[in-house]
């Protein structure tokens, strides 16, 4: 999501751009190459490159531009320097079930940004687009660890409960960290589950990994022998 090399900025990717291309395309109330914004009278005029301080060093973004000059981002404000996990913010406010007019208030209650329900439905559709497009991107072909388990989170659907999140994390052959993807399941799952996940994972590319790090389930070393 958001990664910073030392001494240059990392660039944002995810859902914090997808955020921002949700704010312009609620500002002008077309998204982009929508036929709909032609005539309109206003529409995107490229980016422009913003460095701004996170809490993993300076990151570069990509602000979106209109061709008036109207569009006055809320998430990352024009003179804003610093940015606080926003990507990380924005995904936990999702996964969590909170209602539209529940993560505005909390924008506006963080970022003091006044962000309107329209704007906000918008911009969670953005990050769920880039939610998909990262859990389902290529991997790399070997992992030297790939670590599976299970932690428990409270989501809401319908109603707040413990829900089980099936993680798989890997280290790179360059000796960083890389979560291949994250599955919900209801509590129920067992080898044959990890089964089909770990299918997805080879399927998206990765055809060895030296050493798979996982707990003592039924069943569980023989599905990661078979894949």
């Amino acid at each position: 999501m958001l990664s910073s090399d030392r001494g240059r900025p990392g660039r944002a990717h995810g859902p914090c751009g997808a955020a921002l291309e949700g704010e312009i395309t609620d500002h002008l109330g077309h998204d982009k190459h929508d036929p709909a914004g032609r005539g309109a009278g206003n529409s995107r005029n490229g980016s422009r490159a913003k460095t701004v301080l996170t809490d993993v060093g300076p990151v570069e973004i990509s602000v979106p531009r209109d061709r008036d000059g109207s569009f006055e981002p809320k998430i990352v404000r024009k003179r804003q320097r610093r940015l606080s996990s926003v990507d990380e913010m924005v995904i936990s406010l999702a996964a969590k079930g909170l209602t539209i007019g529940e993560i505005s208030a909390y924008l506006a209650k963080v970022y003091g940004a006044e962000v309107s329900k329209q704007a906000i439905s918008t911009i969670t559709d953005k990050v769920l687009e880039g939610m998909a497009e990262w859990q389902n991107r290529p991997l790399d072909a070997v992992y030297p660890v790939i670590f599976i388990d299970a932690v428990h989170v409270k989501l809401r659907d319908g109603q707040v409960a413990n829900r089980p999140i099936y993680l798989a994390m890997a280290v790179t052959v360059d000796g960083e960290r890389d979560i291949l993807g994250l599955w919900a399941g209801d509590g129920g799952e067992g080898a044959t589950f990890w089964l089909h996940v770990l299918t997805e994972i080879k399927n998206r590319g990765v055809g060895d990994a030296l050493m798979v790090v996982c707990d003592g389930l039924k069943g569980l070393p023989q599905a990661i022998e078979t894949i």
